[in-house]
């Protein structure tokens, strides 16, 4: 039986631990962020950013709504990538549906630490002087979002490229976090709920 000094350590313990691996990449593959291309041995997204991943619910200036989205605001889809753990297989509520090109983008954090290969997700209008025309494969950016501590205003690479509709999501962790308005979630990430 514990008592309530070593719960007390237990639980901080694991609380760390779930710290630490929140927003992370897509542990399918590991040494990647979430997408296909592999990680160096520098940082993958899990072992690299904590903290709330909820959001303000405030877009990017210049992003469009989503004409036709398959999933509409409002509704509900299970996510079947996980960004974050905890995060694939939960049951989300869409906030928000916009149609972008979305990039997953390789950054060294301003505030400093190992360098966050294929981050996923980062908005065409998420970028300093992002013109009309989607970035390539290889371009050099700076990143004007702050999902994560330390990459508002980080210099990265484009590592891929994708022309869809994104949805801004609601879902609660399977352990137990509320999220609100996580930017953001590709379609094909999303499945039917019913």
């Amino acid at each position: 039986m514990l008592t309530s000094k070593k719960f007390a350590i237990w639980l901080v313990s694991l609380a760390a631990a779930i710290t630490l691996t929140a927003c992370g990449g897509n542990d399918e593959n590991a040494g990647q962020e979430g997408t296909s291309t592999e990680e160096s041995t520098t940082n993958n997204e899990s072992s690299g950013h904590s903290g709330d991943h909820s959001g303000s619910g405030e877009v990017p200036e210049g992003i469009k709504a989503a004409e036709n989205p398959k999933y509409e605001v409002g509704s509900k889809a299970f996510i079947t990538e996980g960004h974050m753990e905890g995060m694939e297989g939960a049951e989300a509520t869409i906030t928000g549906a916009y149609d972008t090109t979305v990039y997953t983008v390789s950054y060294i954090p301003t505030t400093g630490g190992k360098k966050i290969e294929n981050h996923k997700w980062v908005v065409h209008e998420e970028i300093a002087d992002a013109g009309e025309d989607p970035f390539k494969e290889g371009d050099e950016v700076i990143i004007n979002a702050s999902h994560m501590e330390g990459m508002e205003g980080a210099a990265a690479v484009i590592d891929s490229v994708q022309k869809t509709n994104v949805y801004t999501v609601d879902f609660t962790t399977a352990d137990g976090q509320d999220v609100k308005n996580h930017m953001w979630v590709t379609e094909n990430e999303l499945s039917p709920s019913d």
